[in-house]
């Protein structure tokens, strides 16, 4: 147990940090799963609609982790290495279908 007030607060403040970091990394890798569901689809069946589709939750998840970043949930690096997978992920399956 904290010996002073101010170790206190920051057992208070850690865990109320871990259960927001934790909430933004669990909705990054819901969303990751969402888009990549999407570019299954598309790679698929490719058409307007699923392309549509892709963009949209391509839009959703990279806006997530750019949130990730900014409140410290993820590193820079890390938010760019997952926008980065999840761009050339779908740049291979456009690849396969055109």
């Amino acid at each position: 147990m904290a010996n002073s007030k101010s170790a206190l607060k920051r057992i208070q403040i850690n865990e109320r940090n871990r259960l927001r970091n934790k909430s933004y990394k669990s909705a990054v890798k819901t969303l990751s799963k969402k888009y990549m569901a999407a570019v299954e689809r598309y790679a698929a069946e490719p058409n307007a609609d699923a392309l549509a589709e892709v963009s949209q939750a391509m839009s959703a998840v990279y806006s997530k982790i750019d949130k990730a970043v900014k409140t410290g949930a993820l590193h820079a690096n890390t938010g760019a290495r997952k926008k980065s997978r999840l761009a050339r992920i779908l740049k291979k399956h456009e690849a396969t279908s055109a």
